[in-house]
């Protein structure tokens, strides 16, 4: 992904090798190597930073999703104990309601 971006890499810096001239090396050819290399440094950092921040986003969501699916899941076991308890007390209701009629009905 970010290998079409960075155009040196440790084997070409570590095997470069630059002509000798009278009094040493060419300064124009070390200054472009040089200036390549900084090139390369500053993309890597700029890639090390979005990618820092897109940690960082990541991990803000993650920890938001997580907290809601928390939510969900307490909101869930509440709904499902309400439904529990509701159906007891419509059964007590309807028991209850039962006895009634059996009661009324009989006295008739």
């Amino acid at each position: 992904m970010y290998q079409d971006k960075i155009v040196l890499t440790s084997r070409d810096i570590l095997e470069k090798e630059f002509k000798i001239d009278t009094r040493g090396y060419r300064p124009q050819e070390v200054d472009r190597f040089l200036d390549v290399i900084i090139k390369d440094y500053e993309e890597m950092t700029s890639i090390i930073r979005d990618t820092e921040r897109e940690k960082k986003e990541l991990v803000e969501e993650n920890i938001r999703l997580k907290q809601e699916v928390r939510n969900l899941k307490t909101k869930i076991e509440v709904l499902t104990e309400n439904s529990g308890s509701e159906g007891s007390t419509n059964a007590d209701v309807l028991r209850r309601l039962s006895n009634l009629e059996k009661y009324i009905y009989s006295k008739e």
